[in-house]
């Protein structure tokens, strides 16, 4: 009887499949130790040692797909069994396969060649389903991220814009009211001289015509 099919961790933080799973999704920021036993060959990191170096999503997302692939293993002796005792004795000896298949046959008396590359291409499918599913949401989340920032540089963009126009008026304001202050003095001194001479006339004339009048009155008062 086989397990439930694929009730996989999500691949990325924050997938509502997950909540609707029941699983807790692990942290990336905590990557999986180098040191976690997989069931996947050592071919596979072998073969990307940069990204090995500078991925720290990758021995989690490795550690995903193996607890994927065991959660896909049936009861008895099938393609699993043999992978598994394949990957330990040596991928690339021919007696590891006729040792795992002895023994298969030991325990599983039916099995045949056929069999084991049939389960293996289910395997593969099953395998394929649910990469094609968190490429999908990795996709999805990258293309709303990206449509996210593009709108956020848009609108900073346009508001900097904005400001450095609002900048360039104020700045002709500025130069503006600096040129009109300038001209106060000069446009204005005429008046205040014309102004200040009328009131110094002002004086003048009060000046004379009172000394005038005084005079008189100090003449009324001698020779009256």
């Amino acid at each position: 009887m086989a397990k439930e099919s694929f009730n996989w961790k999500s691949l990325f933080i924050n997938d509502e499949t997950n909540n609707s799973e029941g699983t807790t999704a692990t942290q990336p920021s905590t990557p999986i130790s180098t040191t976690t036993d997989k069931k996947f060959p050592n071919q596979a990191t072998e073969a990307f040692p940069t990204n090995s170096l500078t991925n720290p999503f990758l021995n989690e997302i490795f550690e995903v797909y193996d607890k994927g692939f065991e959660s896909l293993n049936e009861s008895g002796f099938d393609f699993f069994e043999l992978y598994k005792s394949v990957m330990a004795v040596g991928v690339t000896n021919p007696q590891s396969y006729q040792m795992a298949f002895t023994m298969g046959k030991s325990i599983k008396s039916d099995l045949t060649k056929e069999f084991l590359l049939q389960k293996g291409s289910f395997y593969i499918a099953e395998i394929e389903k649910v990469y094609t599913k968190y490429d999908t949401i990795g996709k999805t989340k990258k293309a709303e991220l990206d449509n996210t920032i593009t709108k956020e540089k848009y609108n900073l963009s346009k508001s900097i814009s904005d400001l450095e126009a609002k900048i360039i008026e104020l700045q002709k304001e500025l130069e503006a009211k600096k040129i009109e202050l300038q001209k106060i003095d000069p446009v204005n001194m005429e008046q205040l001289s014309e102004i200040q001479l009328k009131m110094d006339a002002n004086n003048l004339a009060k000046q004379k015509i009172l000394t005038s009048i005084n005079t008189v009155i100090t003449g009324i008062n001698q020779y009256l």
